[in-house]
């Protein structure tokens, strides 16, 4: 006799790529031709959570990390012509770097961890993570690359806390609700709760991001060599749409 199969409702690699193009989508629309409507840029923020999730996993499930690696540096020179007419108007705008610069840089600095990981020294893996946490932001800053530091902090928080414990939980939490509050900031809505003024940050969105992180099992979901350069290809070109419909 069979037993019955639970329903269990979880995200796989490939949904929560979806989930975030979608999502990076709505706030580059606001970006750029509908900016009055500042919902679309408030469920942008879940967006960034999940790429800097999806890239802790990508660096761990490869089969090949030169190839990844390679593969992430094509799509960011491909990416910043797209990236510069959308954010600034113009072929050359050196003020602000593609998120996949951000990306690149983190994936170095986790590395470095995990090679400090191979040598089986407690001070050396704690000195380890210490530095590059303070070299990602510098470097952040300094690149001026999308989310300046915040964007990498992002990153090697979820690599930190990447462990399905409780307290990789609590972590995440609290290390993204520190990230989109203290760091990013920004603008935000008064809001009446029930006779009381209450402000909420935009970037606070960002954590309903851990809705479908926290719903992801490992699982790969489907996938082909067409969809993993469609995950690639509609960064560029989405921004290279977007940038020209703006001058129309």
């Amino acid at each position: 006799m069979e037993k019955n199969k639970k329903f269990v409702f979880e995200t796989t690699y490939m949904s929560l790529h979806i989930i975030a193009m979608i999502f990076m989508l709505c706030d580059h629309l606001w970006g750029t031709i509908v900016s009055g409507n500042d919902w679309l840029t408030c469920v942008g923020r879940i967006c960034f959570p999940i790429f800097a999730f999806l890239v802790v996993e990508g660096y761990f499930h490869t089969s090949n990390l030169k190839k990844y690696v390679r593969r992430l540096f094509i799509f960011a020179v491909l990416s910043e012509i797209p990236f510069n007419i959308m954010m600034g108007s113009r072929i050359i705008y050196p003020i602000h770097q593609n998120v996949l610069w951000t990306f690149l840089i983190a994936i170095g600095l986790i590395h470095l961890n995990e090679k400090s990981k191979a040598s089986g020294k407690l001070w050396k893996r704690i000195l380890t993570g210490i530095g590059t946490v303070l070299l990602g932001y510098i470097v952040g800053i300094i690149t001026m690359v999308d989310f300046y530091h915040a964007g990498i902090l992002t990153v090697l928080m979820f690599y930190f806390f990447r462990q399905r414990k409780w307290w990789s939980y609590v972590g995440q939490f609290v290390g993204l609700w520190y990230i989109n509050r203290e760091l990013l900031g920004g603008l935000g809505y008064e809001i009446d709760v029930m006779g009381h003024t209450v402000f909420v940050l935009q970037q606070s969105f960002a954590m309903l991001a851990l809705i479908p992180i926290w719903l992801y099992r490992g699982k790969q979901g489907y996938h082909n060599i067409v969809l993993k350069y469609v995950y690639y290809a509609f960064y560029p070109v989405h921004m290279l749409i977007l940038g020209l419909l703006k001058f129309i």
